[in-house]
């Protein structure tokens, strides 16, 4: 399959094959079908070490910093993360590189027929979000990596990425968020991100509130994983604005790490990078004292390099994360998608950026808490502009617009069904605002989902995924086998 039409028609099949399964929260929990299908492929998971990243918000970038640092230190990594901004490949990348069309498509056809006899032999199929984590765990295996960064789908426990064990769980902020999935209380979301801490593993945990953090540190007790909490521990010592994010003092937990510049906005940008430099100096320790059976942990001693610790920073990105898509006037878009999140994007956007006007363009899915994510836009927005992505979960435009003018008062609502008609008439108000002010002056955020933000960065950044692979290098493959031949 070299004709370039070819593979991109075959990649949208596919996809559209993985993204026709159910959805994962349609049936009970369980790791059986994930299970089966992994050791139907030889248990890859268990032929390298890995971190596991949960987490409210901020795990992708927690995960992309992770990564970052360990591939500074020589080691070829894994990373798995969701949901995508442009492409699924993205969910899959190899030393940071998402996995070519070909791979993608490789990959997929070589484990279907361990797919299809899992659906056979299961009371329910694969969910989609199931096919990719096997996908994921037999990539990284067939690469080798040496260790895979992978972020949790959804809460912990019943995740599927819970099959393979971590080394190091990382835990970030709780807040409320997926109650119909994971319970309508702290304590009740709490227990099941708590879920990946395995015995003998190590803990990083990101400040928390204390109804979340009780719940944490019970199940570290009582699998008896180590643990290092953010600002105890380690921290963030001091930050200061620069130019293009921030410059940071870290207190790791072996060492002190001055002049850290992190391309990135915001003080919970600052707390992520302090629980990614944790998990990568407990991943060190971690790997230096055990085999991948997990015995015993005794954390090493000698702090990391910090030159390699600054590099490892210095060449983070996290798109869709309060980035700028372009320039006069400024297109800002964000993947913040519960009130939680928003707040923590407004905190940095307005400490990081100094526009005397915000037009905010706005597309969430149905079941967020809608009202608490307009009601934390609408002290810092002049306008909205509310409209829908391409998920087919985005609330339409005509419902949310209901909701905004509840919060916003009905003359600082506009509504467009589509996402391009609402950015181009967010801009135009950005420009008309401006009047005699400064250049710059006004900007637009376009935010509410991830699936928004991509759309965005689709129709303003057009191109490959965030992070563009290069020609994929000869990769070993498994078997193909039919369904029969199997059974």
């Amino acid at each position: 399959m070299n004709d370039v039409a070819d593979i991109d028609e075959r990649l949208r099949e596919v996809e559209h094959e993985i993204f026709a399964r159910r959805p994962e929260h349609q049936i009970d929990p369980t790791l059986d079908r994930v299970a089966m299908l992994t050791s139907l492929l030889g248990d890859p998971q268990r032929s390298f070490q890995v971190v596991h990243v949960t987490g409210t918000n901020g795990k992708t970038s927690m995960a992309r910093m992770i990564d970052s640092l360990l591939r500074e230190r020589g080691l070829r990594t894994g990373r798995f993360t969701s949901p995508h901004l442009i492409s699924v490949r993205e969910r899959i990348t190899i030393d940071g590189v998402p996995l070519s069309a070909e791979r993608f498509i490789e990959l997929y056809d070589e484990i279907l027929p361990y797919v299809q006899l899992t659906d056979e032999r299961q009371p329910a199929p694969l969910s989609f979000f199931e096919v990719l984590t096997g996908m994921m765990f037999a990539a990284f295996a067939d690469a080798p990596v040496d260790v895979a960064v992978i972020e949790v789908g959804l809460g912990g426990r019943w995740d599927a990425t819970n099959v393979a064990d971590g080394a190091v769980a990382v835990i970030g902020p709780v807040a409320m968020d997926h109650m119909q999935y994971l319970g309508d209380t702290l304590e009740a979301i709490a227990s099941e991100k708590a879920g990946i801490i395995k015995p003998g593993a190590v803990a990083i945990l990101a400040q928390q509130q204390l109804a979340a953090a009780e719940v944490l540190l019970a199940q570290a007790a009582s699998v008896g994983a180590t643990v290092a909490r953010e600002g105890i521990e380690f921290g963030v010592l001091a930050r200061e604005m620069a130019v293009g994010g921030q410059q940071l003092v870290l207190q790791g937990l072996r060492g002190t790490y001055p002049d850290v510049y992190l391309p990135l906005f915001g003080e919970h940008q600052a707390s992520n990078a302090a629980c990614a430099l944790a998990a990568v100096e407990a991943f060190a320790g971690v790997a230096e004292t055990t085999d991948y059976a997990g015995d015993a942990v005794s954390l090493h001693s000698a702090a990391l390099d910090p030159a390699l610790v600054r590099a490892g920073f210095a060449k983070v990105s996290s798109p869709g994360r309060l980035e700028v898509l372009r320039r006069s006037p400024t297109v800002i878009a964000d993947a913040a998608h519960n009130p939680a999140a928003m707040a923590v994007t407004l905190r940095a956007l307005t400490e990081a950026f100094h526009f005397t006007r915000v037009i905010g363009v706005l597309a969430v899915s149905e079941d967020k808490d809608v009202a608490g994510v307009l009601e934390e836009l609408e002290p810092v927005l002049s306008d909205i502009v509310v409209t829908a992505n391409s998920s087919p979960r985005s609330m339409p435009a005509g419902e949310l617009a209901e909701v905004a003018r509840d919060v916003f008062g009905e003359d600082r609502v506009l509504v467009h069904d589509r996402l391009d008609d609402a950015l181009e008439a967010a801009v135009g108000l950005a420009d008309e605002q401006v009047g005699d002010e400064l250049p710059g002056s006004a900007a637009v955020l376009v935010t509410g989902s991830v699936v928004t933000a991509g759309d965005a960065r689709r129709l303003l950044v057009p191109g490959d995924p965030p992070d563009v692979p290069p020609p994929a290098p000869d990769t070993p493959s498994r078997h193909s086998f039919t369904v029969g031949d199997l059974s």
